[in-house]
Formats: structure tokens, sequence, C-alpha cells
């Protein structure tokens, strides 16, 4: 679904990402990991055509730019712009609506049945900002929900929110791949990368590892991760080295 080749990425000429050569296959279940600074941020924004490359390239298989849907971290969205959750939730639709413009009663019926997945029956009539950190968390899923996009990007979609969210969450993220989604996630949480997810890609500002899970993320990997690129700045929270067994 995606190659990257040779791709290097940065910002007023200094790379964050150098010479990643990798693969995205069509139906992968893959957490994206590394330390803060690793440049995964980076990758997504240039999946999405944000960030040019600065040498090698991107290339789409099967898919275009329009069959990606971004989740981006909770902290870029505007939580005071003055929209309901149904608004909000509908305005999912908005590729759907280019070519005719009024909204049905089955698009609110979709925008409920979407509410209703993710826990958020009843919110309705909402606003954004009278939500809870998990509960606009929630209502961010049942936006992506309505796209249904071939390919998902995630954003460090659980910062800030609770046990209980992350797990329901993560059924509804298994339940969109079993359906035939192609997901990518920025994750912390590695418990939770070993749990859900069977492939990762381990970035270090270069490609460390990719591949399946347990095997990316060896205590080796994860050792060279938080040292290659930030010299005795290791980010220990995001690329735990586990103790050997």
């Amino acid at each position: 679904m995606l190659d990257f080749h040779n791709l290097t990425l940065g910002y007023n000429r200094h790379p964050a990402v150098h010479h990643l050569t990798a693969s995205i296959n069509s139906g992968d279940f893959v957490a994206l990991v590394g330390p803060n600074g690793a440049g995964k941020s980076t990758l997504m924004k240039s999946i999405l055509g944000h960030v040019s490359p600065m040498e090698g390239e991107i290339q789409f298989r099967g898919i275009t730019r329009e069959d990606v849907s971004y989740l981006p971290q909770a902290s870029a969205v505007d939580r005071q712009f003055p929209l309901t959750v149904e608004q909000f939730v509908a305005s999912g639709l908005w590729q759907e609506k280019r070519t005719h413009k009024a909204y049905r009663k089955v698009d609110f019926d979709t925008v409920k049945d979407a509410l209703v997945k993710v826990g958020l029956a009843g919110f309705e009539k909402r606003t954004l900002d009278a939500l809870s950190g998990g509960q606009f968390q929630r209502l961010l899923f049942a936006r992506k929900l309505m796209q249904q996009a071939k390919l998902l990007l995630l954003d460090e979609p659980f910062t800030g929110v609770d046990e209980q969210t992350i797990d329901d969450l993560m059924v509804l993220l298994t339940k969109l791949h079993g359906q035939g989604a192609t997901i990518v996630a920025v994750i912390h949480n590695l418990n939770l990368v070993r749990r859900y997810f069977p492939k990762t890609l381990l970035l270090s500002r270069e490609l460390i590892a990719i591949g399946e899970t347990q095997t990316v993320l060896s205590p080796e990997n994860l050792l060279r991760a938080s040292t290659i690129g930030f010299g005795d700045h290791v980010h220990a929270e995001v690329c735990e080295v586990p103790e050997r067994v």
C-alpha cells in the first residue's frame, strides 16, 4: 500500500527522518514507535503530503491520498469551535458531501450509530468543550468511522485518556482492521503495542527495525533506538528496555 524509498524528511534543511526504506502492506496493523523526536509525526505528515521529501519518495500502491484518513493528536483540535457532537461527527462525511451537499436522515442515523459504537450515545447535542478528555477522544474515533478510509493514520491516539477508553477504542480499531482497514498508529505504550499490534515499525530518525512486533521490540533494538542520534538524551518512557528473562 505504501513504499518508502530512501526517504529523508525534515524542516528548514534539518533532517528528521534519514534514508527510510520500508513498506506498509494492505491489511497491516502497524504500531509506529520510537523516542520523542524520532520523526514519527513527521513521517505521518509526509504520507498526508504536508511534508515534502528532501530525498527519496513515497509510493502509493492501490490507493491515493483521498483514501487516507488522519486522526491528529487531540491537542491539535480546537475544542472551542462552536460545534455540537452530532455536527462534528457528521463533518466526517465531507468527501461524500462534495457531490450532494444536503444531509439526509440516513446520514444522521449513521452518526448516531457511530456514537453508539464509541460509547457516546445521547451526547449528540453537547458541545465539544463540554466533553472530558476521554469522551473527546471517543468523539474523534466516531468521526473516523464516518470516513470508511482504506488507510487510517493515528498520531498518539491515547495520550491523556483513561485505561477503559483505551481498551474500548482498541477493540474498535481491531474490528475496523478485521473489516479490511489498514491501520498505522503512533503508540507510546509498548505493552499496548505487544498486546494488540502484530507489526511494528521502530523509528529513531532512521529505521531501526520493521516486522513482527515481538521481534522488533527486542532489548537490543530498543536500546539502539533510545541512543542513536540522541546521545545521552534517552526517553525511557517511550522506548523502555525490558529486563531479560
